[in-house]
Protein backbone atom coordinates (compact mmCIF):
# COMPACT_ATOMS: atom_id res chain seq x y z
CA UNK A 1 0.00 0.00 0.00
CA UNK A 2 0.84 3.66 -0.45
CA UNK A 3 0.99 6.84 1.47
CA UNK A 4 1.03 9.66 -0.60
CA UNK A 5 2.38 12.51 1.45
CA UNK A 6 3.69 16.31 0.73
CA UNK A 7 6.72 15.38 -1.02
CA UNK A 8 6.91 11.67 -0.39
CA UNK A 9 5.18 8.82 -0.88
CA UNK A 10 5.16 5.80 2.28
CA UNK A 11 5.14 2.39 1.25
CA UNK A 12 3.49 0.10 4.56
CA UNK A 13 1.78 -3.03 4.76
CA UNK A 14 -1.05 -3.75 7.06
CA UNK A 15 -1.55 -7.11 8.59
CA UNK A 16 -4.74 -8.28 10.87
CA UNK A 17 -7.50 -6.29 11.95
CA UNK A 18 -8.39 -4.29 15.98
CA UNK A 19 -5.83 -1.78 17.56
CA UNK A 20 -3.41 -0.73 15.43
CA UNK A 21 0.58 -1.05 15.87
CA UNK A 22 2.97 1.03 14.08
CA UNK A 23 6.17 -0.72 13.45
CA UNK A 24 9.29 1.26 13.42
CA UNK A 25 12.56 -0.52 11.88
CA UNK A 26 15.87 -0.02 12.74
CA UNK A 27 18.51 2.16 10.73
CA UNK A 28 18.42 1.78 7.06
CA UNK A 29 16.10 -1.53 7.13
CA UNK A 30 12.61 -1.10 5.71
CA UNK A 31 9.25 -2.91 6.86
CA UNK A 32 10.69 -6.69 6.06
CA UNK A 33 12.84 -6.40 8.97
CA UNK A 34 10.00 -6.04 11.01
CA UNK A 35 7.43 -8.27 9.68
CA UNK A 36 10.19 -11.00 10.37
CA UNK A 37 10.88 -10.10 14.10
CA UNK A 38 7.13 -9.26 15.01
CA UNK A 39 4.36 -11.64 12.82
CA UNK A 40 5.36 -14.40 15.81
CA UNK A 41 3.82 -12.91 18.40
CA UNK A 42 0.53 -12.68 16.83
CA UNK A 43 0.37 -16.12 15.30
CA UNK A 44 -2.06 -16.85 18.29
CA UNK A 45 -3.01 -13.79 19.27
CA UNK A 46 -6.39 -11.71 17.37
CA UNK A 47 -7.27 -8.19 17.53
CA UNK A 48 -3.98 -6.15 16.09
CA UNK A 49 -3.47 -4.20 13.15
CA UNK A 50 -0.12 -4.24 12.37
CA UNK A 51 1.18 -2.03 10.32
CA UNK A 52 4.34 -1.90 8.82
CA UNK A 53 6.03 0.96 7.11
CA UNK A 54 9.34 1.36 5.09
CA UNK A 55 11.67 4.32 6.35
CA UNK A 56 12.28 7.26 4.07
CA UNK A 57 15.01 5.95 0.99
CA UNK A 58 14.36 2.15 2.13
CA UNK A 59 12.36 -0.75 0.36
CA UNK A 60 10.12 0.93 -1.87
CA UNK A 61 9.79 4.47 0.20
CA UNK A 62 11.12 7.56 -1.85
CA UNK A 63 13.75 9.58 -0.19
CA UNK A 64 14.93 13.28 -1.98
CA UNK A 65 16.48 15.65 -0.40
CA UNK A 66 13.83 16.41 1.49
CA UNK A 67 14.85 14.25 4.55
CA UNK A 68 18.39 14.91 5.89
CA UNK A 69 17.67 14.62 9.56
CA UNK A 70 15.81 12.87 12.54
CA UNK A 71 13.82 15.70 12.69
CA UNK A 72 12.38 14.96 8.79
CA UNK A 73 12.19 11.14 9.73
CA UNK A 74 10.11 11.88 12.79
CA UNK A 75 7.89 14.09 10.89
CA UNK A 76 7.21 11.52 8.00
CA UNK A 77 6.08 9.16 10.67
CA UNK A 78 3.85 11.98 12.41
CA UNK A 79 2.34 12.79 8.65
CA UNK A 80 1.73 9.00 8.07
CA UNK A 81 0.20 8.37 11.42
CA UNK A 82 -2.23 11.38 10.90
CA UNK A 83 -2.91 10.44 7.35
CA UNK A 84 -3.53 6.31 7.88
CA UNK A 85 -4.81 6.76 11.28
CA UNK A 86 -6.25 9.96 12.29
CA UNK A 87 -7.01 10.32 15.90
CA UNK A 88 -7.38 6.64 16.19
CA UNK A 89 -5.54 5.55 19.22
CA UNK A 90 -2.83 3.50 18.62
CA UNK A 91 0.72 1.15 19.94
CA UNK A 92 4.05 1.90 18.57
CA UNK A 93 6.67 -0.61 18.61
CA UNK A 94 10.26 0.66 17.83
CA UNK A 95 13.43 -1.20 16.88
CA UNK A 96 16.95 0.55 17.35
CA UNK A 97 16.67 3.43 15.56
CA UNK A 98 12.77 2.98 15.23
CA UNK A 99 12.89 2.75 19.05
CA UNK A 100 14.12 6.30 19.09
CA UNK A 101 12.28 7.95 16.55
CA UNK A 102 9.11 5.98 18.68
CA UNK A 103 9.78 8.00 21.47
CA UNK A 104 9.85 11.75 19.45
CA UNK A 105 6.39 10.44 18.62
CA UNK A 106 5.67 9.79 21.82
CA UNK A 107 6.79 13.55 23.16
CA UNK A 108 4.55 14.95 20.69
CA UNK A 109 1.74 12.45 20.22
CA UNK A 110 1.49 10.89 23.80
CA UNK A 111 -2.32 10.94 24.79
CA UNK A 112 -2.87 9.13 21.40
CA UNK A 113 -0.21 6.32 22.38
CA UNK A 114 -1.72 3.30 24.35
CA UNK A 115 1.25 1.37 24.54
CA UNK A 116 5.38 1.50 23.41
CA UNK A 117 7.67 -1.15 22.95
CA UNK A 118 11.38 -0.32 22.56
CA UNK A 119 13.68 -3.00 21.55
CA UNK A 120 17.42 -2.15 21.84
CA UNK A 121 16.66 1.97 21.92
CA UNK A 122 18.93 4.39 20.05
CA UNK A 123 19.70 7.21 22.26
CA UNK A 124 20.05 10.68 20.81
CA UNK A 125 23.43 11.13 22.34
CA UNK A 126 27.08 9.76 21.76
CA UNK A 127 27.62 7.08 25.00
CA UNK A 128 30.77 8.43 27.15
CA UNK A 129 33.26 5.96 28.56
CA UNK A 130 31.98 2.92 30.30
CA UNK A 131 28.29 3.05 28.70
CA UNK A 132 28.76 0.21 26.34
CA UNK A 133 29.63 -3.37 27.37
CA UNK A 134 33.31 -4.54 25.93
CA UNK A 135 32.50 -6.28 22.41
CA UNK A 136 32.64 -10.39 23.38
CA UNK A 137 31.03 -14.00 21.81
CA UNK A 138 29.27 -16.06 24.10
CA UNK A 139 27.97 -19.00 22.35
CA UNK A 140 29.83 -19.10 19.04
CA UNK A 141 28.62 -21.19 15.86
CA UNK A 142 30.53 -21.62 12.71
CA UNK A 143 28.11 -23.52 11.26
CA UNK A 144 25.87 -20.35 11.39
CA UNK A 145 28.60 -17.88 10.88
CA UNK A 146 29.48 -19.70 7.41
CA UNK A 147 25.86 -19.31 6.27
CA UNK A 148 25.81 -15.80 7.67
CA UNK A 149 28.93 -14.88 5.41
CA UNK A 150 27.15 -15.83 2.30
CA UNK A 151 23.71 -13.26 2.83
CA UNK A 152 23.28 -10.18 2.13
CA UNK A 153 23.07 -8.67 5.73
CA UNK A 154 25.05 -11.07 7.37
CA UNK A 155 27.62 -8.96 8.27
CA UNK A 156 26.13 -6.40 10.30
CA UNK A 157 24.13 -9.37 11.52
CA UNK A 158 27.44 -11.24 12.90
CA UNK A 159 28.58 -8.01 14.30
CA UNK A 160 25.56 -7.16 16.22
CA UNK A 161 25.02 -10.92 17.79
CA UNK A 162 26.87 -12.30 20.67
CA UNK A 163 24.87 -15.62 20.28
CA UNK A 164 25.01 -17.69 16.75
CA UNK A 165 21.26 -18.96 16.86
CA UNK A 166 19.71 -20.67 13.67
CA UNK A 167 16.82 -17.32 14.18
CA UNK A 168 20.00 -15.69 13.04
CA UNK A 169 20.07 -17.45 9.47
CA UNK A 170 16.07 -17.11 9.34
CA UNK A 171 16.20 -13.29 9.90
CA UNK A 172 18.76 -12.66 7.10
CA UNK A 173 17.08 -14.47 4.86
CA UNK A 174 13.90 -12.54 5.14
CA UNK A 175 16.27 -9.75 4.36
CA UNK A 176 17.61 -11.30 1.03
CA UNK A 177 15.69 -9.77 -1.23
CA UNK A 178 15.13 -6.30 0.14
CA UNK A 179 16.20 -3.33 -2.26
CA UNK A 180 18.87 -1.42 -2.07
CA UNK A 181 18.74 1.82 0.18
CA UNK A 182 19.58 5.65 0.05
CA UNK A 183 22.90 5.72 1.21
CA UNK A 184 23.03 9.57 0.69
CA UNK A 185 19.97 10.10 2.47
CA UNK A 186 21.06 7.68 5.24
CA UNK A 187 24.56 9.41 5.48
CA UNK A 188 23.00 12.97 5.47
CA UNK A 189 20.28 11.37 8.93
CA UNK A 190 23.80 10.10 10.31
CA UNK A 191 25.10 13.21 10.60
CA UNK A 192 22.03 14.66 11.76
CA UNK A 193 20.76 12.13 14.41
CA UNK A 194 19.75 13.76 17.48
CA UNK A 195 16.32 15.32 17.57
CA UNK A 196 16.48 19.12 17.59
CA UNK A 197 14.42 18.80 21.45
CA UNK A 198 14.60 15.74 23.79
CA UNK A 199 12.20 13.50 23.41
CA UNK A 200 12.86 11.68 26.86
CA UNK A 201 12.26 15.56 28.41
CA UNK A 202 8.57 14.50 28.81
CA UNK A 203 6.27 16.90 29.74
CA UNK A 204 4.24 14.04 32.14
CA UNK A 205 5.04 10.74 32.45
CA UNK A 206 3.77 8.38 29.82
CA UNK A 207 0.91 6.53 31.74
CA UNK A 208 0.39 3.56 29.15
CA UNK A 209 1.72 0.02 29.19
CA UNK A 210 5.53 0.10 28.46
CA UNK A 211 8.33 -2.37 27.53
CA UNK A 212 11.91 -2.21 27.02
CA UNK A 213 14.43 -4.91 25.73
CA UNK A 214 17.88 -4.61 26.02
CA UNK A 215 21.03 -7.25 25.75
CA UNK A 216 23.51 -7.15 28.14
CA UNK A 217 26.26 -7.68 25.84
CA UNK A 218 24.84 -4.84 23.66
CA UNK A 219 28.10 -3.27 22.52
CA UNK A 220 26.50 -1.29 19.91
CA UNK A 221 23.82 0.81 22.61
CA UNK A 222 24.25 -0.68 25.46
CA UNK A 223 21.85 -0.90 28.05
CA UNK A 224 22.80 1.67 31.16
CA UNK A 225 21.86 4.57 29.47
CA UNK A 226 18.10 3.67 28.48
CA UNK A 227 17.75 3.18 32.31
CA UNK A 228 17.70 6.73 33.09
CA UNK A 229 14.42 7.03 30.41
CA UNK A 230 11.99 4.80 32.83
CA UNK A 231 11.02 7.61 35.34
CA UNK A 232 9.61 8.55 31.81
CA UNK A 233 7.69 5.14 32.05
CA UNK A 234 5.77 4.51 34.92
CA UNK A 235 3.99 1.09 34.05
CA UNK A 236 7.36 -0.19 32.05
CA UNK A 237 8.96 -3.70 32.42
CA UNK A 238 12.39 -2.67 31.78
CA UNK A 239 14.32 -5.92 31.21
CA UNK A 240 18.18 -6.52 30.66
CA UNK A 241 18.98 -9.96 28.70
CA UNK A 242 22.11 -11.95 29.60
CA UNK A 243 23.68 -13.97 26.33
CA UNK A 244 22.07 -11.30 24.22
CA UNK A 245 23.74 -9.03 22.15
CA UNK A 246 22.32 -5.99 19.79
CA UNK A 247 19.70 -8.42 18.47
CA UNK A 248 17.78 -10.09 21.79
CA UNK A 249 14.92 -10.93 19.78
CA UNK A 250 16.76 -13.50 18.17
CA UNK A 251 19.46 -14.37 20.43
CA UNK A 252 16.93 -15.13 23.37
CA UNK A 253 13.56 -15.83 21.46
CA UNK A 254 11.90 -17.75 24.09
CA UNK A 255 12.30 -14.77 26.87
CA UNK A 256 11.77 -12.23 23.93
CA UNK A 257 8.51 -13.77 22.93
CA UNK A 258 7.41 -13.71 26.48
CA UNK A 259 8.46 -10.11 27.69
CA UNK A 260 6.13 -8.97 24.37
CA UNK A 261 3.51 -11.33 24.82
CA UNK A 262 2.71 -10.02 28.44
CA UNK A 263 3.28 -6.80 27.07
CA UNK A 264 0.29 -6.96 24.80
CA UNK A 265 -1.69 -8.04 27.14
CA UNK A 266 -0.77 -5.44 29.40
CA UNK A 267 -2.10 -2.62 26.87
CA UNK A 268 -5.35 -4.51 26.15
CA UNK A 269 -6.02 -4.48 30.10
CA UNK A 270 -5.46 -0.44 29.77
CA UNK A 271 -7.28 -0.05 27.06
CA UNK A 272 -10.28 -2.02 28.72
CA UNK A 273 -9.60 0.35 31.66
CA UNK A 274 -9.48 3.44 30.42
CA UNK A 275 -12.28 3.16 27.82
CA UNK A 276 -14.26 2.06 31.05
CA UNK A 277 -13.07 4.87 33.02
CA UNK A 278 -14.43 7.38 30.12
CA UNK A 279 -17.69 5.28 29.96
CA UNK A 280 -18.19 5.53 33.77
CA UNK A 281 -17.24 9.61 33.34
CA UNK A 282 -19.68 10.54 30.50
CA UNK A 283 -22.62 9.17 32.01
CA UNK A 284 -21.87 11.16 35.15
CA UNK A 285 -21.68 13.57 33.77
CA UNK A 286 -25.21 12.85 31.75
Amino acid sequence: MECRLDGITVFYEIVGEGTPIVMLPPTGLDHTSMVADMERHFAQRDGWRRIYLDWPGTGHTTGGESVATSDDMLEVVERFTDAVLGQEPFAIAGDSYGGYIARGLIYRRASQVVGALFNAPGIGSEPQDGDLPVRVVLAEDQGVLAQLRTLKEGGWIEAAAVVHTPALLDYARSLESTPDIDEALWERVGRAHALSFDADALPQPFKAPALFILGRQDHWVGYRRAWHLLENYPRATFAVLDRAGHLASLEQPELYCALVSEWLDRVQEWMQTTSSRRVETSDRQA
